[in-house]
Parts: structure tokens; C-alpha cells; sequence
């Protein structure tokens, strides 16, 4: 009995450490309590694919759909990036009112193989953005986003970046609004942003 009972600490205590591990790990960004969470400031200096800098500020007055990821991305980027093409397509005249985003989150390659050409393959409205590593740690703390590089001999130049996986919604004033979890319909997406528009 004491055998059983010694086994049972065990497991709590591994189930409590690996929650423990993914909160470190996820963060705030994988939870999807947008609506009740309180809004902070979000900020990014950024290029795009002509060498302009970029920032939060130039789009002051418009919703961001904001999206970090990366080119080679084989799943949650595209789909990601269709529901919102989706999106701005089902908006109308209201999409001036909208800006979507896509900041790499590996910047070196995603110039080489072409970022611009690859957001305009899902929506001429993207704006694919890509800076230093420096300027994307910078973003994606703002954001409140986890990345990481780790090796994959089957993926291109033998790495894959982990990230996460949200959509994020971001006020006319730049304050972050809520996050859309990974797989949210483009409806509910368009429904939300009406709501507010």
C-alpha cells in the first residue's frame, strides 16, 4: 500500500512539473482569455522587403492582425495566413480599416527566399516584415510570443523554428486587444473584428 501511495506522489508530481514547465515554456500567449485579459502596449521597428523601416506607430488608427512565423513553416503559417486572407476578402469595405501583419521570426532566410513574395501568395494586404535578431527578440517580447530554433535534418538548411501559434489582434491605439488560438475560423475571426470596426 505504501508502494501505491509513493507511486501516486510521483505522478502528481510529474504531471505538476511538466504544467509547470509549459507555462514557463508557452506563456500568456497560448492562452486564449483575450477577452478578459487586460490590454497592454505592443510595439515593433521592423523592415520590409524594400528596406523601409516599419512601426507600431505609422498604424495608428487601423486594427492589426498581427502573426509571427516563418516561410517555411509546413502547417500553422499558411493556414494561419489563409483564414486571414479570408478575413480581409470578407470585410469589404471595411478592410482599409484593418492591417494584417507577418513578422518573421527567422528574418535571415525569409529574405533570402522572398517574404514579400510569400504574403502576397495568400493576400496583396499582407505585410510581410522581417529585421534583426535583435529587432525581432525585441517584437516578440512586446508581443509576449515564444521562438526558438531547433534542429531538423528534414527540414530546409537543417532547422525548423518553434513558435507560437497566435493570431493577435491589436487596437487602433496599440494596445493588444485579444489572440485568436491557432485554428479559429476566418467567421469568427471576421465577426469579432465587426463587432469593433
Amino acid at each position: 500500500m505504501r508502494l501505491r501511495s509513493f507511486q501516486i506522489v510521483l505522478w502528481i508530481a510529474a504531471t505538476a512539473a511538466v504544467i509547470a514547465f509549459a507555462a514557463v515554456r508557452w506563456g500568456p500567449a497560448l492562452d486564449d482569455t483575450a477577452a478578459a485579459a487586460p490590454a497592454f502596449p505592443t510595439a515593433f521597428a521592423l523592415a520590409d522587403s524594400e528596406g523601409r523601416m516599419r512601426t507600431t506607430d505609422e498604424f495608428r488608427g487601423k486594427f492589426l492582425l498581427v502573426f509571427f512565423g516563418f516561410t517555411s513553416c509546413p502547417d500553422v503559417c499558411p493556414t494561419t495566413l489563409s483564414e486571414v486572407a479570408q478575413v480581409m476578402d470578407d470585410l469589404g469595405s471595411d478592410a482599409g480599416s484593418v492591417q494584417p501583419i507577418f513578422i518573421s521570426i527567422d528574418p535571415e532566410r525569409d529574405r533570402r527566399l522572398g517574404l514579400a513574395d510569400y504574403t502576397k501568395a495568400f493576400h496583396p494586404a499582407i505585410l510581410g516584415l522581417a529585421g534583426s535578431e535583435e529587432e525581432t527578440e525585441a517584437a516578440a517580447a512586446s508581443f509576449k510570443i515564444f521562438y526558438e530554433r531547433e534542429a531538423d535534418s528534414s527540414s530546409p538548411d537543417g532547422y525548423t523554428m518553434a513558435h507560437s501559434s497566435g493570431l493577435y489582434l491589436i487596437g487602433p491605439d496599440g494596445a493588444w486587444l485579444r489572440q485568436f488560438t491557432y485554428g479559429t475560423p476566418a467567421a469568427e475571426i471576421l465577426s469579432d473584428l465587426q463587432s469593433r470596426l
